[in-house]
């Protein structure tokens, strides 16, 4: 069964930083496009970033480029969202999700593809 599981969220001050991680098992992890989201409340779903698992391709929001880093330990099946310059509106649940994605598709990974894995979510707070 593929499931997703996400950690590292939590409440930091404006300009801190935090890391989450996701955890994909059940799934070719080699062969898959990877994103992270938030939401909060109100709002519709947005994505921030996407990596693919099995090349070098990598896409984020312009809202968080610069400021955010997704990257991969393929040893151990997990992907990394590095947060840095924390702003209030970056306060959201942030989940990940998976879609499998032949090599030659690789340059389609990106937030706006239609991914068929979630995770549970993590909160993470920014305070002013």
């Amino acid at each position: 069964e593929a499931q997703l599981v996400e950690s590292g969220g939590g409440s930091v001050q404006a300009g801190g930083s935090l890391r989450l991680s996701c955890v994909a098992s059940g799934m070719a992890y080699h062969n898959l496009c990877m994103g992270w989201f938030r939401q909060t409340p109100g709002k519709e779903r947005e994505g921030v970033a996407a990596l693919y698992t099995g090349g070098d391709t990598t896409a984020y929001d312009d809202s968080v480029k610069g400021r955010f880093t997704i990257s991969q330990d393929f040893a151990l099946n997990t992907v990394y969202l590095e947060m840095n310059n924390l702003k209030p509106g970056d306060t959201a649940v942030y989940t990940c999700a998976a879609v499998f994605l032949l090599p030659i598709r690789q340059a389609q990974c990106a937030p706006s593809l239609d991914f068929r894995h979630w995770g549970q979510g993590t909160q993470v707070t920014v305070s002013s």
